[in-house]
């Protein structure tokens, strides 16, 4: 099995960034699917609420993305019963590199990145095709138009920024990338995942960003 060939599948298409902060996490990514050099659509949904303290975003393969995505809301669902308390970035880790390793021969053609909070505590995780999953203490991102948008991450990331000076950073991180590389584009969707909850960023709060 020729992992470095299929990990180079999932990165072909979309970029996606999560970012550490001071009071939460911040999760971005554009809306553009594409078949090789075809633009299949301008609205593809690449960021999932999981919970009012979890999401996740996704690169690579649409139908496999939405799978996990839904199998995650499922398992969250579960644990509330279960628990009485949601999944968090480490437990909802836990079940995809459970489910990634078990499917390695077929892998799913998907990078992700899994954030929100454990507790009081901000968590980011970014997680490979296999399930392979690295723990990040700042910053992360997926997809084909990653290497520019890390370029950007890398200049421009302060420790312990609130998630309201993160979201400006990840908004002109996916716009240099949507410039870089055609896979990525259209559309510029931003979360915030707080003590205070799951807010989507409407279009007029991204375009201010962006000036």
């Amino acid at each position: 099995m020729n992992y470095e060939k299929i990990a180079g599948k999932a990165m072909k298409g979309t970029t996606t960034i999560g970012i550490i902060c001071s009071d939460g996490v911040v999760m971005g990514a554009d809306s553009r699917a594409t078949m090789d050099t075809f633009i299949a659509s301008s609205e593809a949904v690449k960021i999932y609420k999981i919970n009012d303290r979890l999401g996740l975003t996704v690169a690579g393969d649409v139908g496999s993305a939405e799978y996990l995505a839904k199998l995650l809301q499922i398992q969250n669902s579960s644990y509330m019963m279960e628990e009485k308390v949601p999944l968090n970035p480490t437990s909802a880790t836990s079940i995809l590199h459970i489910i990634l390793q078990e499917n390695k021969m077929f892998p799913f053609l998907v990078q992700l990145l899994v954030g929100g909070f454990n507790r009081d505590t901000p968590e980011l995780y970014s997680i490979d095709p296999i399930g392979g999953y690295i723990k990040e203490s700042k910053f992360a991102s997926t997809g084909s138009g990653s290497l520019t948008a890390l370029g950007y991450l890398e200049d421009n990331y302060k420790k312990d920024m609130t998630t309201q000076e993160a979201t400006k950073i990840v908004a002109k991180g996916l716009k240099i990338a949507m410039k870089r590389d055609s896979a990525t584009g259209d559309r510029v969707n931003i979360v915030t995942i707080t003590k205070s909850g799951y807010k989507e960023l409407s279009g007029e709060e991204i375009e201010k960003l962006l000036k």
